[in-house]
């Protein structure tokens, strides 16, 4: 029988957290935070990696604790006005393997208490790989089209990120993806109740959406010259 990976103790800890952000209060509870969320969470990413490559076998679900997908709990605070040291959500990025010599897509799953979601594309992508991504949406229109409007997409993703308000310069401000040229996020992103996190359903909805999402990030990596 199918266990789930999260439970409620889950969300309690991300919820006291939140109102004991500080060291002293983590380090006690830092065996609740291994425990519920952390072990667990590096287990669920384990058991992503065959489902994950049979969509594409150059993206990553990497397990290890240091270094891998998922993200680290602390903040990176230097430059930050708010100096609390710990996030209050966990979230980890199924990479594409060449993600440390290339600004690359991943896929994507988050989880906090009432904000859980999955998706996958490129957010904030570096001064050139916005460029190439334009140039490729303005150049292959189709392509675009059909990752980004089919039925399979539009029934649970929704575009979201930052967006210019004005055509970037060098783009025909009457193209027809004028809209999605103008993104300087391309991501995609579907939320989903915390009951689901802590059902057994979590794990066939994350590689159901990450399938659904698929044909966009594969759409990314050709405009930067990335297998898929």
């Amino acid at each position: 029988m199918a266990i789930p990976y999260f439970t409620p103790a889950t969300f309690r800890f991300l919820r006291d957290l939140k109102a004991n952000n500080n060291r002293i209060w983590f380090n006690e509870n830092r065996p609740r935070y291994e425990d519920v969320l952390r072990q667990p969470f590096l287990q669920l990413i384990a058991d992503l990696q065959a489902p994950l490559a049979k969509i594409s076998p150059h993206f990553v679900a990497d397990p290890r604790s240091q270094g891998g997908s998922l993200f680290r709990i602390h903040r990176d605070t230097r430059f930050a006005n708010d100096k609390t040291p710990y996030k209050t959500w966990s979230g980890a990025r199924l990479f594409h393997e060449r993600a440390r010599q290339v600004d690359a897509p991943s896929f994507y799953m988050h989880f906090a208490q009432g904000d859980c979601f999955v998706g996958g594309g490129k957010w904030h992508p570096q001064p050139e790989s916005i460029k190439r991504i334009r140039e490729f949406i303005a150049n292959n229109p189709i392509a675009w089209k059909k990752a980004t409007r089919s039925k399979s997409f539009t029934s649970h993703f929704t575009l979201g990120g930052d967006s210019l308000t004005r055509p970037p310069r060098g783009f025909d401000p009457e193209h027809e993806l004028i809209d999605d040229i103008k993104r300087k996020d391309f991501v995609a992103a579907e939320r989903f109740a915390d009951s689901i996190a802590t059902s057994t359903e979590l794990k066939p909805l994350l590689v159901d959406r990450f399938k659904r999402v698929a044909p966009m990030v594969d759409y990314l990596c050709a405009s930067l010259d990335l297998e898929f």
